[in-house]
């Protein structure tokens, strides 16, 4: 344990982690020894023998220590501690059971719904019964207030407006310079009076605590300053300002942060104030002032890996407090400074595998996280739960071998827990000899003295082993797979599933898995680990003695913390300048930080900083939080310059996206600081210290072996030989097959590996496996085979698209991760696609399989094909695919493709997206068939015909915009294809050619097999009834739709005969995008996750009528087929399976910006274009209410938060919230759609594409229609005298025109007299205006239809997502952003 500064009568150190089912305690007597620590593990809850169990185990350790008992319930006395540290779990369940304090939510008028909408996308793509989770408050007040920034950044201009700072300007200025540096205009003050009133309100009704979030307060947090102080004067318990915990820009994750501070708060005091009722002093730097030797420090583990003093923890700050401790403890155990070989961290507990990564002697924070649904904006280690633990739920599913989410939890866990519980991880490890009951806590049974029940797990490997026979054997004894197979195969399933996250967490950050350690901490982590590293090709895996508290050694081994941050807009320059500006924001940071560190006790000696600025290139989202350059680091790579920080932001951002971008400037977000008060003084020797001094020594047989077991390995059971770790000694090696366990954590070392003892560590070297992998048969599929290849294959694509994102440069595909990899057999059919868009599903295979019987025996390696036009398998022009056949001799044996989602390609409009579109030209460049590359030589000057050249050639039209993205962007997508062959090279050589091309073929079959049981039972479900549904476009097309399936088979035809023609218009779909519709509703209705390739459509007969708009002619205008006719298309497919009531049915595209093309000699304006997609109701079902403000089916795209849209446009957001009452009405009502209202402040070209402006989304069994949507002009027009007597027009929703009128002058702050007004104009549902500054668009988007009566009894079922639980970090955060792409 450490050692540290202390006073000569205290020396007891005691660290605990409070889990969900142990609390871990170690204790050391003051002499810093290892071997003086002592371990105890309690139940966390044992409410018959004590009412809290970190003060019970500090009871113990007390006693161990002093030899003096002290009887349970009197206070303890602490004048021997000298310091206790702690991790709790207290606010993460607080969070995930929703017992938090009750509070209100304190935001800007217009922004009530902010948290309801979050970012508009949906959890999970593939559900119909969208579940967002609940939001945190009771109550919502809207304070009448409102400020903007008077600058834009995408300003061609690069205007910057002066103005005074906070403390420099009067009350009457309206101007301002914020925290950041950023100029606040100040529209409108908050009235006292009324946030008085409004929140007696609030506390009359009980509610105590409340979260204050308004617009901007990031960088002017004056008024939330005001309504703070206003609320301590009522006399609210708990005050959190969203400016004062973190002061970053983002309206949504700042304000979530803001309520979780407010919500979880008050019940961690509530903790700590019981937990500090049982020291007889008290705890914490105040006890010790206030009562000396009665008092003692304690220190609470935060989130970000620090600890903080008793008195300031807060609840924000405490959601990882355990987990943080685990990888404290693995980092400073497991790193060497001097060999800087990075570690991976690996936690398998009962419930929870989490990951992490620990590199260059720091911490990965990451500062957006999601946990329980909630996302937080503060400082977090980078922690990510890949799997459920132990405690994944085993499944046997549409033939494959599944392993959770879904978990057995702590109650009633795994089967042999003795409670009746499911078959997890646990008990296959059990059943194979892997988990030793002699050394499991008799913790079991009725009395709870039992072992594990062996006999529990074996029955129900039985039952599913005979059911999975049943299915794959029909009777075959020789097919039949053995019980040992069964639970090994499941084995095999959780190892691949968990080692694709943690390949995406260091992949995704440009390192590479085979160079890191993988330390394994938890109590089910050493069963795993050499199997999860030799897949990862990692060589050496660290268990530390104390893997299975690791969590709580940690805190004995971390440091006090304390974070300061402040927002910042400069331009970074290695100018004088700029540098002292910004070192004099960090030494006030930093001022500030040393007090708080002072006042808790530590010398300026023991104080050292972390310094921080938050960087990204103009333009861009991806900033990076680059740390202060070491001086070693600056002497080596900087000419010994500590300030470079713009150096050292260039070289990460290399290494992490693969590119720079020399022209543009550096932007500085943030400066922080991290202060360290120094208790941990290092090990005494690192791990590779005690390597480099250590002989080994072979163990002879039989030594010191506890025992041996017959343990199952791949090929069968083994004579293993057990050995208890406290009878090893360290230089002792043992060569696997070897188990090593002592009671709390069992180490399989399989055949191949070898286990060596060292001071603090067990190391197990990953050798050559002694097992030759038996001959594979490709006559019959082999599930478990079939399950690994299907995740084998998803990864590969995966892993294409993170080359993808790597290489290219621009945000369509960097930032948004708009863009989609695949690979496909030979034949050109879909074997695996990732991430999963659901417009790309169908349409990439149409593509491939085209070009493939084009270039038939005309392709040679090095060759790589591109396309994007419609007629050949494209969905709509900025969507270019590039496809690159893999070769064995002269044969084609698979081929790659990526499609990616480029800036412009040309066209009418920037953006190559214009509502008016009439012709397929004015869309931009359209490719049929080319190569890209031939025989290795990329062809630029063919790529710039296609993209510049020959747009140009037609009326109003432009070529490309930014043909050096486009030809960046085309070799990035070259280099992912090339990254897919060679990841599927190295699987040939694995598994053989033939093999790989069976188990493409077969992960068809498991498809097709799976959507033929779904149409069987649909048949049943409507006795034998064809399915027939049609709606309308807005322009009164209809599609129709009739389904026929035969049950004996199991196959359908969907048949489109009677749809509309083809339209001189823009909502032509090629067919691509009805597949791509269709095998999405397939996925939904199957509802449980399938492999996504050709073989969900080989059952289904599509017929499309020729020259139909579904099936257009080669010129015809597409780019609203993509984003408009796919959602009808989904709807009606949808209808005719009668599984849910209609969603909004549009994806509401709005575009605004200026510039481009112009008329004078002096070229095009420069300007800016934005494009956004806006949410509305999702549908209700038979056993679900629709959802509101949420995106559905074809689309997920997130919204650009409300802060960081009006940072970047000149636009003020008036209104974003939910459109109450536009759901349809129903026993299930439908979702509502949202109002977004923006008003500009500069002329702007704003295009609106649209439907279900006319047709109402449908209900269903007697539900009710939902309310179009609207889209309104507010022009303001000068009032002549006879309008002022006129009747005025009401605009949609509410409220009168002249309101609106008055208050937008307000928000103008006019003096002058009121002659001018809007008038409200209906743009319908396609449709271009030129608007002037303060005119408005208002866009009152589409609800969901309802389900059922009015009346009726609610059938709704509450569903849980068996992730909600999960630690939220980098890995998911980048999957959620690939699934909002689409």
């Amino acid at each position: 344990m450490a050692s540290s500064t202390s006073q000569p009568k205290r020396g007891i150190r005691i660290a605990i982690d409070r889990g969900g089912t142990f609390t871990d305690c170690v204790g050391n007597p003051g002499t810093g020894k290892m071997s003086d620590d002592v371990i105890i593990k309690l139940l966390s809850v044992d409410p018959a023998n004590y009412s809290d169990a970190p003060l019970e185990g500090i009871r113990r350790l007390l006693a161990k220590f002093t030899g003096k008992e002290t009887p349970r319930g009197e206070p303890l006395d602490t004048s021997q501690i000298e310091s206790i540290r702690m991790g709790t779990t207290v606010a993460t369940n607080a969070l995930l059971e929703r017992k938090g304090e009750n509070m209100a939510m304190v935001v800007t008028k217009g922004f009530k719904d902010c948290l309801e909408i979050g970012n508009q996308s949906r959890p999970n793509i593939f559900a119909l019964d969208i579940r967002k989770p609940e939001v945190l408050y009771k109550k919502v007040v809207e304070i009448d207030e409102r400020v903007t920034l008077e600058d834009y950044a995408e300003d061609p201009e690069r205007a910057n407006t002066e103005a005074r700072g906070l403390d420099e300007v009067d009350e009457k200025e309206e101007l301002v310079r914020g925290l950041s540096g950023e100029t606040v205009r100040i529209l409108r003050r908050p009235k006292e009076d009324e946030i008085r009133q409004r929140l007696q309100q609030v506390y009359d009704e009980g509610i105590r605590s409340i979260a204050v979030c308004l617009m901007h307060s990031y960088t002017y947090p004056k008024h939330e300053a005001i309504v703070g102080k206003i609320a301590r004067e009522i006399g609210f318990d708990h005050v959190s300002l969203s400016s004062e915990l973190m002061p970053m820009i983002k309206l949504v994750p700042r304000a979530t942060s803001a309520c979780a501070d407010a919500y979880l708060t008050p019940a961690i005091r509530k903790y700590i104030d019981g937990f500090s009722k049982g020291f007889e002093g008290g705890l914490g730097t105040k006890s010790l002032k206030e009562k000396g030797s009665k008092g003692a420090r304690c220190e609470f583990m935060q989130s970000d890996g620090g600890l903080v003093d008793v008195d300031i923890f807060s609840g924000l700050r405490a959601i990882l407090s355990g987990p943080a401790g685990g990888v404290v403890g693995y980092a400073l155990t497991s790193y060497d400074p001097e060999t800087r070989i990075p570690v991976i961290g690996f936690d398998m507990g009962g419930t929870s595998t989490d990951v992490s990564r620990y590199g260059a002697g720091r911490y990965e924070h990451v500062f957006e996280t999601t946990t329980a649904g909630v996302t937080i904006q503060s400082p977090q280690l980078d922690i990510n739960t890949v799997a459920a633990g132990g405690g994944s739920r085993l499944f046997w599913r549409n033939g494959l071998f599944v392993v959770g989410p879904e978990s057995a939890s702590a109650h009633p866990g795994p089967a042999c827990y003795r409670k009746g519980g499911p078959l997890t991880i646990t008990d296959a490890n059990l059943f194979l000899g892997r988990l030793l009951p002699d050394f499991f806590p008799k913790i079991f049974g009725k009395n709870e003295d039992q072992g594990l029940d062996a006999e529990a797990s074996e029955k129900l490997f039985r039952e599913l082993a005979d059911e999975i026979n049943k299915e794959i054997a029909g009777g075959n004894k020789e097919k039949e797979m053995s019980l040992d197979e069964v639970a090994y195969g499941f084995i095999k399933i959780a190892n691949e599933t968990m080692t694709r996250p943690i390949r995406s967490l260091t992949e995704a950050r440009g390192h590479d898995t085979s160079r890191h350690r993988l330390a394994t901490f938890g109590g089910a982590g050493g069963q795993h680990a050499v199997a999860i590293a030799e897949a990862l090709g990692i060589s050496q895996i660290l268990v530390h003695r104390y893997s299975s508290v690791l969590s709580a050694y940690g805190m004995a081994l971390a440091d006090v913390v304390d974070e300061r941050q402040e927002p910042e807009s400069r331009v970074w320059a290695d100018d004088q300048e700029t540098r002292e500006y910004l070192k004099s924001k960090m030494h006030e940071l930093k001022a500030k930080s040393m007090a708080t560190l002072k006042e808790q006790g530590f010398d300026k000696e023991q104080i050292v900083f972390e310094e921080y600025l938050n960087l990204r290139y103009r333009g861009t989202e991806s900033a990076l939080m680059i740390v202060k350059p070491s001086k070693t680091e600056a002497e080596q790579e900087y000419d010994g310059d500590e300030w470079a920080f713009g150096k050292a932001f260039v070289k990460q951002h290399e290494q992490e996206f693969g590119f720079t971008l020399p022209d543009r400037d550096i932007i500085v977000d943030d400066v922080r600081a991290r202060g360290i008060g120094k208790t941990f003084q290092g090990l005494e020797r690192t791990v590779d210290q005690q390597l480099k001094a250590i002989t080994p020594q072979d163990l002879p047989q039989g030594e010191k072996q506890y025992g041996s077991r017959k343990v199952y390995f791949e090929g069968g059971r083994q004579d293993t030989a057990i050995y208890k770790l406290e009878d090893l000694n360290t230089g002792d090696r043992l060569k696997g097959p070897a188990i090593i366990a002592d009671g709390t954590q069992t180490i399989v070392v399989p055949p191949g590996a070898s286990a060596l003892l060292i001071e603090t560590h067990v190391v197990i070297n990953v050798g050559e496996s002694d097992n030759q992998e038996k001959q594979i048969d490709t006559k019959e599929v082999d599930p478990i085979l079939l399950s690994i290849f299907a995740h084998r294959f998803m990864a590969i694509a995966e892993q294409m698209g993170r080359a993808l994102q790597k290489t290219s440069v621009s945000t369509n595909v960097k930032e948004r991760l708009d863009y989609s990899c695949a690979l496909f057999d030979s034949e050109g059919g879909l074997v695996a696609n990732a991430p999963h868009l659901p417009v790309h599903l169908g349409s990439m295979s149409t593509c491939v399989r085209k070009q493939a019987a084009i270039w038939k025996g005309k392709l040679k390696k090095g060759d790589v094909l591109v396309s994007n036009h419609p007629m050949f398998g494209g969905t709509h022009l900025p969507d270019i695919t590039v496809i690159t056949p893999a070769f064995s001799g002269d044969k084609i044996i698979f081929y790659v493709a990526s499609r990616a989602h480029h800036a412009d390609i040309g066209g009418i409009l920037p953006g190559s997206m214009p509502p008016h579109s009439r012709e397929l030209f004015q869309e931009g460049a359209a490719i049929k068939s080319e190569k890209l590359v031939s025989e290795g030589h990329f062809n630029e000057e063919r790529v710039t015909q296609l993209l510049q050249d020959e747009p140009a050639k037609y009326p109003g039209c432009s070529g490309t915009r930014c043909l050096s993205d486009n030809i960046n962007d085309l070799k990035a997508q070259v280099a992912a294809n090339q990254k897919g062959i060679n990841l599927i090279s190295t699987l040939i050589s694995d598994y053989g050619l033939e093999v790989v091309q069976f188990y493409m073929t077969s992960i068809q079959n498991n498809a097709e097999n799976s959507v033929r049981s779904l149409l069987k039972g649909v048949h049943d479900r409507f006795h034998g009834q064809d399915l027939s549904a049609v709606d309308y476009m807005d322009d009164g097309s209809p599609i129709r739709l009739k389904v026929t399936i035969d049950p004996d088979k199991g196959e359908a035809v969907f048949d489109f005969s009677g749809t509309g023609p083809q339209v001189y218009a823009n909502i032509n779909a090629p067919e691509a995008i009805t597949y791509s519709a269709i095998i999405y509703c397939l996925r939904c209705l199957i509802s449980e996750d399938i492999p996504l390739n050709q073989g969900c459509l080989k059952p289904i007969h599509v017929k499309i009528p020729k020259h139909s708009f579904l099936s257009p002619g080669e010129g015809a205008a597409v780019v609203g087929g993509n984003v408009l006719t796919s959602q009808r298309v989904t709807d009606v497919v949808l209808k005719a399976f009668n599984a849910c009531a209609a969603s909004q049915g549009d994806t509401n595209n709005l575009t605004f910006g200026f510039g481009g093309s112009s008329t004078s000699s002096s070229g095009p304006v420069k300007g800016f274009g934005y494009y956004e997609t806006i949410a509305g109701g999702s549908g209700a079902g038979p056993t679900w209410n629709g959802t509101s403000g949420v995106h559905t089916h074809m689309t997920n795209t997130r919204i650009t938060d409300s802060e960081v849209f009006e940072r970047r446009y000149p636009v003020l957001l008036r209104e974003f919230s939910l459109r109450k009452r536009s759901g349809g009405k129903g026993r299930h009502p439908g979702g509502d759609g949202v109002v977004r209202d923006i008003e500009f402040r500069i002329p702007m070209q704003v295009s609106i594409l649209s439907e279900r402006r006319v047709y109402h989304p449908y209900g269903l069994e007697g539900g009710g229609d939902a309310e179009c949507g609207v889209n309104m002009w507010a022009r303001k027009i000068q009032r002549s005298g006879e309008d002022r007597n006129a009747d005025d027009v009401q605009p949609v929703d509410g409220g009168s025109v002249e309101e609106n009128a008055k208050e937008s002058e307000v928000v103008e702050g006019k003096e002058e007299e009121q002659e001018e007004e809007y008038r409200y104009i209906n743009l319908g549902a396609k449709n271009t205006a030129s608007m002037q500054p303060g005119e408005r668009i208002i866009i009152y988007t589409p609800g969901g239809g309802g389900w059922g009566k009015e009346g009726e009894e609610s059938l709704v079922k509450g569903k849980v997502d068996p992730r909600s639980g999960w630690r939220m970090g980098s890995v998911a955060n980048r999957q959620q952003t690939a699934e909002a792409s689409a």
